[in-house]
């Protein structure tokens, strides 16, 4: 309790800053089980439209990005006998969809950045504000330690905004990167599907009738 009390204005805003803290991890973490770990089939994707450019439509290669979901339902669509540009026109908004939930969250680890260091900054005011208080309310008995008591309060807030701030942006910008590699992909896709003429199903690709 002495080393709670000891904080004085300090305590509030650490306290913040220490659930900021907690809500970016948590972000950080969920998007990066649901993007980070996903992002993958990039080979199996172009082997597809490759094969798509010459002509025939394959079975589409299995995955849980959100470039394998627009490739999976280009392909359907396809088989169905749809052209390409139709198939790619009609895909758009579900193209739209997959990018935005790629961004969700990206934007709060970005205001979490820029906020910490602002709460840090009220932190030190009010630390610096309650230092001269103490100054003045001691008259002559004023000395080094009381106003150096609430210069380090103020100090410790500025440096617990930047500890929270600057793992959160990091986070913002690797995330970004990655959804926007995702976005990337999910463009070369629909490209190439709306580049596709006339393709035709691959008889080996299609189901074997049950005996």
């Amino acid at each position: 309790m002495t080393a709670m009390s000891d904080l004085g204005t300090a305590l509030p805003v650490l306290l913040l800053l220490g659930l900021l803290s907690v809500l970016s991890v948590a972000i950080f973490l969920a998007r990066l089980l649901n993007l980070g770990l996903r992002t993958k089939g990039s080979d199996a994707r172009a082997s597809w439209l490759n094969v798509l450019e010459a002509g025939t439509i394959k079975s589409p290669p299995k995955g849980q990005s959100a470039a394998d979901h627009i490739t999976e339902t280009a392909a359907s669509r396809l088989q169905l006998g749809q052209s390409g540009p139709h198939v790619a026109d009609a895909l758009h908004p579900l193209a739209q969809r997959e990018v935005t939930r790629l961004f969700t969250g990206i934007r709060l680890l970005e205001l979490i950045g820029m906020v910490a260091p602002l709460l840090g900054l009220l932190g030190t005011v009010l630390g610096m504000i309650q230092s001269f208080r103490s100054l003045e309310l001691a008259e002559g008995a004023a000395n080094a330690s009381i106003l150096a008591g609430g210069i380090w309060q103020a100090l410790l807030t500025t440096a617990a905004g930047l500890v929270v701030a600057i793992p959160a942006l990091a986070e913002a910008a690797w995330l970004t990167a990655r959804a926007e590699a995702e976005t990337q992909e999910i463009e070369t896709v629909l490209a190439g599907v709306r580049l596709a003429s006339n393709p035709k199903p691959d008889p080996t690709s299609s189901p074997k009738p049950s005996k």
